[in-house]
């Protein structure tokens, strides 16, 4: 007994320190997690900001009376006055 009397103390002092650097470690890893989850919702936040601006940009630039003004400008490009219909031939 003498002996189990000895390792005892030892054996607990090992689970301890044990215990104690695992605390540690799991801690850093908390902390880095939380410091990458506050730059990915920057990041999305960032990148939320960006879309609502491309998709005012894409608005714009589609917009009906700008579209026909570049057809006509640049283009060159006019209504016809009489609509003709031609048929496609059918395929043989």
């Amino acid at each position: 007994m003498n002996r189990f009397s000895a390792l005892l103390p030892l054996g607990l002092l090992l689970a301890v320190v044990v215990s104690a650097l695992s605390v540690v470690g799991t801690k850093h890893e908390n902390r880095a997690l939380v410091s990458e989850l506050d730059d990915l919702r920057r990041e999305r936040e960032r990148l939320e900001m960006e879309w609502a601006q491309l998709q005012l940009e894409e608005a714009t630039l589609a917009h009906h009376g700008r579209v026909e003004r570049i057809a006509r400008e640049q283009l060159k490009m006019v209504e016809p006055r009489h609509y003709v219909i031609v048929p496609l031939e059918s395929p043989r």
